[in-house]
């Protein structure tokens, strides 16, 4: 049973909670395993007291080793939030873990990567509520993004995202900045081998053949709909008998063989 001391409810009880018990963190469960919180009590700590992001990076920063071959990674999740009905921000949107859609918290996290030594790093987060601030999960990543360069200053070389952000409204963000990214392409997305014409030029980067150079360099594409002289390198990751990805970086010097490229690919799976 979790005992918490009897003193108001605090930051660092609620804390120590969520540590200790990771997979069911609801209020009610918290409640059934103190000695002192009522839920009622939880609830109005919860609704007075308010969690901002730069509280991550407050409590993170002075542990964080950098490198200026570090990453950032950006990745979202759902809180499964299935059996609620009233609580705030809880909306239908696709989970990954669950895949399918269902009824959850959607929260955009930002974390930071050292390559060198395999640690990371949890440094920001974004709620994604679009009925209250009429933000995209792009403007999360974007936002967080500029913050991680022009408030924080972190040192880093490369960003890794999900399919879900390779998006022209943000990877020529990335490009103009000096940064390199690395990202999967869904299978179906259209891609072109030559200049972006014409149009049946495109076909589904699933179709795509490859000759042996080409696994080890990868291939020049064009993605559709973006500007004509947009070019990135496509590498194709046989991940499983039943699972072949594709990867995506503006880095147009990459080959498959190097060392980055591993590692990365790494990082996107997991």
């Amino acid at each position: 049973m979790f005992i918490a001391n009897k003193q108001p409810v605090t930051r660092l009880a609620y804390c120590q909670y969520l540590l200790s018990s990771q997979i069911n963190y609801t209020l009610t469960n918290f409640a059934d395993h103190s000695q002192e919180y009522s839920h009622d009590r939880l609830n109005r700590y919860l609704r007075d007291d308010k969690l901002k992001p730069r509280l991550v990076w407050e409590q993170v920063k002075d542990s964080i080793v950098f490198s200026e071959n570090g990453y950032l990674l950006f990745d979202d999740t759902v809180a499964d939030k299935n059996h609620s009905f009233t609580i705030e921000l809880v909306r239908r949107q696709y989970s990954g873990n669950a895949k399918a859609i269902i009824k959850g918290i959607g929260i955009v996290t930002c974390v930071y990567v050292n390559a060198d030594t395999n640690q990371f790093w949890l440094i920001n987060y974004r709620l994604f509520a679009p009925d209250v601030d009429g933000k995209t999960k792009l403007d999360h990543v974007r936002e967080m993004f500029d913050n991680a360069i022009e408030m924080k200053k972190l040192p880093f070389r490369a960003v890794l995202m999900d399919s879900w952000y390779a998006a022209k409204e943000l990877m020529p963000h990335i490009e103009r900045s000096g940064k390199i990214y690395y990202c999967p392409l869904h299978s179906n997305r259209q891609v072109d081998e030559g200049d972006g014409l014409p149009k049946s030029a495109y076909r589904r980067v699933d179709s795509l053949e490859w000759r042996a150079t080409e696994i080890e360099a990868g291939k020049n594409i064009h993605a559709r709909d973006f500007p004509k002289a947009h070019r990135l390198q496509l590498f194709r990751l046989v991940v499983s008998k039943d699972r072949t990805d594709y990867v995506v970086t503006n880095d147009l010097t990459q080959g498959f063989n190097e060392r980055d490229t591993r590692g990365v690919c790494h990082s996107l799976e997991d």
